[in-house]
């Protein structure tokens, strides 16, 4: 059965004395061996989130990458220097990088293959926007996505690599996709690794949902048998929600 994951992703939110109060709020008392739980705090937080999860049940992730090892890239930071601040999760291709920095599945597949190279555990992130759902494009948008970003990944690599559908309408509206829509994307994901790589490296592979989880439809949500755990954005903000979304029952 594969190891549920939940991630939480705080994006552009939180000084480093806020992360550090945050991460350890999370962290306090938190114990499961059903389940794995990451938190993606700012770059300017990494260092000091990594103190707090030290001897916790939390993994550390970022929030993006630069495909090179090092250099004349201002602003960048690369997949050694997340390795050295102790990440072991880093998201790739969030729908905010694709729209306000353009980032492309072909940019994208070189940072998942930068990623996996250098011994981190991709989230590669997926997902539609509203005017491709209405339009009955929303599979062959995503699942040309899923085909494009890991070009070049071998079966191999697959098992470090998780995938989360995010529903680009989903993403801080508060509305979420449906159990059974973001069940049927999700087995579609599935069918197409099946085709790629085989259907016992597809019944492997992770594949979260993200698009406004909250405590009250995680529990609907994981009930799904090929969601494998949630992509959490604003609920990871707040420690007691992001808690409860973790305590998810699991399904039987």
């Amino acid at each position: 059965m594969r190891l549920p994951l939940i991630a939480g992703n705080w994006k552009m939110y939180k000084t480093v004395e806020e992360a550090r109060s945050l991460a350890q709020a999370v962290a306090d008392d938190l114990r499961f061996d059903d389940r794995e739980v990451l938190i993606c705090p700012p770059f300017t937080a990494l260092q000091a989130v990594r103190a707090v999860v030290e001897g916790t049940p939390l993994a550390l992730g970022a929030q993006n990458m630069h495909w090179a090892e090092q250099g004349a890239y201002t602003g960048e930071i690369s997949p050694l220097m997340l390795r050295d601040l102790g990440c072991s999760y880093v998201i790739l291709g969030h729908s905010e990088r694709r729209q306000y920095f353009g980032e492309d599945d072909a940019l994208i597949n070189r940072k998942v293959r930068s990623a996996l190279e250098h011994g981190l555990r991709p989230i590669l992130c997926v997902g539609e926007t509203k005017a491709q759902r209405d339009a009955g494009n929303a599979k062959t948008v995503v699942l040309g996505q899923v085909r494009l970003c890991l070009e070049q990944v071998t079966a191999e690599q697959m098992h470090s690599l998780v995938i989360a559908y995010e529903p680009v309408w989903a993403i801080g509206t508060g509305d979420t996709a449906t159990p059974a829509d973001a069940q049927e994307m999700h087995e579609a994901i599935r069918n197409t690794l099946a085709d790629l790589y085989g259907s016992q490296v597809a019944d492997q592979v992770r594949i979260q949902y993200g698009g406004s989880v909250k405590p009250d439809n995680i529990d609907d949500l994981m009930a799904q048998s090929d969601i494998d755990g949630a992509l959490v954005g604003g609920a990871s903000l707040k420690a007691g929600d992001f808690r409860r979304i973790v305590a998810f029952e699991r399904r039987s």
